[in-house]
């Protein structure tokens, strides 16, 4: 079929209606269910009391003992209904099954005048049946707001306080928390009451259903928690809605030749031309230098959070947790992965736009402003969480301390000045986009790149929706809008269009084509990304299993995007080899480096965002899986894999933008190094340690609990241990042949663009 070109953008308005009617109703769906949250969620009671009326804890108590949770970064330790941390325990699954064997303790004795352990197998059945039907009955008042505990409930909570105090004083129990880092009794009460709280939500049943506020979660038998029969129903029609929509997909692909990155049938001369950049272009340099620098502080802590799970006793005969505990290194690791991938966007969005127009007058001065107030955030949110860990931020824990929600640890100041940031950005972006935006052949493509610059601020805010004292699960809804719904929709779409602007710049497709991709992908994307969101929804205890029918089948569509991005591999190495006008010879593609790294987010896309991402998403799998280290397999594989390879790839772009022909020569060796280092140390960290070990571990809660898999039985086994230790050649590959080569050829182009800049040297013959 013939490419009709787009004169003024009037061919491209079917595309216009589709986007905005898809995106409306999903987006009205996912309201829709962030509302019921706030209806759904597991009661606060103003006081919980034993049966002979005495209070043991209030609803304030329950609030405080979470706002403990989050000052001592405990979410960057354990976790709660699987969101958090995998080094230590999943407290409520820890809690619950504490909560069981002590009520079967007490049972095993009235029944069979003998300990729970001396019981045959009838007699434990019968035991665990007596213990599942007392914890499953929901005992909470609504009419007067109080939960009445059992003896057995309220004797277990008193023998679980020292419980908890054991676990703050051994650093290799808790997996590298500071020594005695919580000792204070009251503060130990309280916290104790917040994991009461919801090892009772996942236990006691939903008031006229039969699961709990969680939905059962965790696994805990015992206690009577085991799949709900919609976790399996929607697992299976979930499968179903994969095929179907994949099948689609590609009978479209197949029939319509003219989606996908086709190339030109004529050389088109590229407008990036390198050394032919603006001042403003040019002072985007240094946001790539601070990137690589992060990406390497990342990746050291990354290291030494793994190191926690091997031996949380020492740092090869140092105890590090003596003096600074393994969370935060786990809360500089996310948040420097966050920060350096973003400064990395937010420079090829900069650069991007220098190619839309004139540069107008103090843009270099302007961007320039971004980077220092850049600066600021990253290193004083850096300091701020490692200062409020450790106790030391006094009552601005949580506003310029640690706040304590997992990816969302940087205090509500620094986030407040990084949204700022944000929004100064799109000023500066519509500075530089404005002209083209009044041209009608050319406008349709810089106000797509303009929208969804936008978005990104704009759907920043949810962070900004709640405080240490929200209820958990109204939290949760609104922090996996920024996890999921920001990342995997809006910076999903914006990369597309960045992706989009560059080979129309650089001249490989035509701005029909790349228009087209743009609008097909904002199509697909949210067909299964938003409401998708609501596979992170499933154990929150904000929602009941009706919504899970809904957000398991939509969630299966998130990979039919993901398999025609992988298409795109191929699309990219045809684009490089493509003929000049002659058809005599191959284009000499300065970015041909680029390409690669675009070549690689198509592969961990299908793999790390596709079929990792799929496995766990399924209701039925996700039940056992979540918060095992088959969710950092997933991780690490999408966000490293997709969004780490893609700003790697626009780093690499700005290096060869400033580079001479010579400089370039000298810089590829370490750009080629980082390429292979940075793919093969991050499948060996796949294939090694994070997916065996995640399918170790899915096993362990199938034979022996959630608590069990997430606690001492299984991190301490010597296959664990072993495994564990299997990431560090996978490591090494990947900080010493994959990150310092990048940063190696980083600092050395800035020094050169630097060192000509101040000697006030043209740039020479390229």
């Amino acid at each position: 079929m013939p490419e009709t070109p787009a004169v003024n953008g009037s061919s491209f308005s079917r595309w216009r209606i589709s986007v905005l009617v898809i995106f409306c109703v999903e987006l009205a769906v996912l309201i829709w269910i962030a509302a019921r949250t706030y209806e759904a969620a597991p009661p606060l009671p103003a006081a919980v009391i034993t049966p002979a009326g005495r209070t043991l804890f209030t609803g304030r108590d329950i609030i405080a003992g979470q706002e403990i949770f989050l000052r001592y970064g405990l979410m960057q330790n354990g976790s709660i209904w699987g969101h958090g941390a995998c080094l230590g325990p999943d407290f409520p699954a820890e809690y619950l099954h504490s909560l069981a064997t002590d009520t079967g303790e007490i049972f095993s004795r009235a029944l069979f005048n003998k300990p729970l352990s001396q019981l045959g197998p009838v007699e434990r059945e019968m035991v665990h049946g007596r213990t599942a039907l007392l914890l499953k009955q929901n005992r909470y008042d609504e009419a007067v707001n109080v939960l009445r505990y059992t003896a057995e409930e309220a004797s277990s909570y008193e023998s679980q306080l020292e419980k908890w105090r054991l676990y703050f004083t051994e650093p290799a129990l808790n997996r590298g928390l500071l020594l005695n880092q919580i000792s204070d009794p009251d503060e130990l009460r309280k916290l104790t009451s917040f994991f009461a709280w919801t090892a009772w939500a996942s236990a006691a049943n939903r008031p006229g259903e039969n699961y709990s506020y969680t939905n059962n979660v965790p696994y805990e038998p015992a206690a009577g928690n085991r799949p709900t029969s919609d976790a399996i129903l929607w697992s299976a029609l979930s499968v179903i809605t994969l095929l179907g929509g994949t099948a689609i997909v590609l009978f479209a692909f197949g029939r319509f030749k003219f989606l996908g990155w086709k190339p030109e049938n004529k050389y088109v001369h590229s407008e990036f031309v390198p050394l032919a950049n603006t001042p403003a272009q040019k002072s985007v340099m240094k946001f790539f230098v601070l990137a690589s620098v992060l990406f390497l502080a990342q990746v050291l802590a990354g290291g030494m959070t793994a190191h926690y799970r091997a031996d949380p006793r020492s740092f090869y005969g140092i105890d590090v947790s003596s003096f600074f505990p393994g969370n935060i290194f786990r809360v500089w690791h996310l948040q420097l992965a966050l920060f350096w991938i973003t400064i990395c966007l937010i420079a090829g969005g900069l650069f991007l736009s220098g190619s839309f127009g004139k540069e107008p007058r103090g843009q270099a001065r302007n961007i320039n402003i971004l980077f220092w107030a850049l600066v600021a955030v990253v290193f004083g949110s850096l300091l701020g969480e490692m200062l409020g860990i450790l106790q030391l931020a006094g009552d601005l824990w949580y506003w310029f301390g640690n706040q304590g929600w997992e990816y969302l640890d940087l205090g509500r100041g620094w986030q407040y000045l990084l949204a700022a940031g944000l929004v100064f950005w799109v000023w500066l972006l519509i500075r530089q986009i404005r002209p083209a935006l009044r041209e009608p052949a050319e406008r349709e493509m810089p106000w797509l790149f303009l929208l969804t610059s936008v978005s990104i601020p704009v759907f920043y805010l949810p962070a900004l929706f709640f405080m240490g004292d929200t209820h958990f699960s109204i939290v949760d809804n609104w922090r996996f809008w920024i996890i999921h719904l920001w990342v995997e929709y809006f910076l999903e779409l914006f990369v597309t269009v960045m992706v989009a602007v560059l080979l129309f710049k650089i001249g490989l497709v035509s701005r029909t084509t790349a228009t087209r991709v743009i609008y097909m992908d904002a199509i697909l994307f949210p067909a299964g990304g938003i409401i998708g969101t609501g596979h992170h929804w499933y154990w929150n205890g904000g929602q009941p299993a009706g919504v899970m029918a809904i957000t398991a089948a939509i969630s299966a569509l998130e990979v039919v995007p993901l398999i025609l991005l992988t298409l795109d591999a191929w699309d990219f190495i045809a684009l490089t080899r493509g003929k000049d006008d002659t058809g005599a010879s191959e284009k000499d593609i300065p970015h041909k480096w680029t390409f690669y790294f675009l070549m690689a987010v198509g592969f961990w896309n299908f793999i790390g965002a596709g079929v990792f991402g799929f496995l766990i998403n399924m209701p039925i799998v996700s039940y056992f899986e979540t918060g095992t280290n088959l969710t950092p397999n997933h991780g690490h594989a999408a966000l490293m894999g997709v969004f780490g390879m893609f700003a790697i790839s626009f780093m690499v772009f700005g290096m060869r933008q400033v580079s001479t022909d010579r400089e370039w020569a000298g810089l590829r060796k370490y750009v080629r190094t980082s390429f292979w280092g940075l793919n093969a140390g991050l499948l060996l960290m796949v294939v090694l340690n994070l997916f065996p070990s995640g399918v170790l571990q899915f096993l362990d809660v199938l034979n022996n609990g959630y608590w069990h898999a997430r606690g001492p039985g299984y991190m301490d086994r010597g296959t664990s241990i072993f495994l564990e230790w299997l990431r560090l050649p996978a490591d090494l590959i990947f900080i010493i042949l994959g990150v310092v080569p990048m940063v190696i050829a980083m600092l050395k182009t800035y020094m050169r663009l630097r060192g000509r800049e101040q000697q006030g040297r043209p740039y020479g013959k390229l």
